[in-house]
């Protein structure tokens, strides 16, 4: 009796076992991608903030807009931050 073609049962087993260890590693580099990218997006949120913050006009400085002046000053009739 030939049994060329067949599957057997360790084989078969085998295979599960292997798509399993698959699905489970691949389920955690998922996991792991996405806290790497909320992180990355935290971090970004706040370099964006800082630098803002670092790039508003002091006292005196140009200015085209009230948003272009530091805290509490506003873009003047002479574009100045007063």
């Amino acid at each position: 009796m030939c049994l060329r073609g067949q599957l057997s049962a360790e084989m078969m087993i085998l295979i599960v076992v292997v798509l399993a260890i698959v699905a489970i590693a691949a389920t955690q580099l998922l996991g792991s991608a996405q806290e790497a990218a909320d992180q990355i997006s935290n971090q970004t949120g706040e370099l964006t903030a800082k630098t803002n913050a670092a790039m508003k006009s002091g006292a005196g400085e140009f200015c085209v807009a009230d948003d272009d002046c530091g805290e509490e000053l506003e873009c003047g009739d002479n574009s100045r931050c007063e």
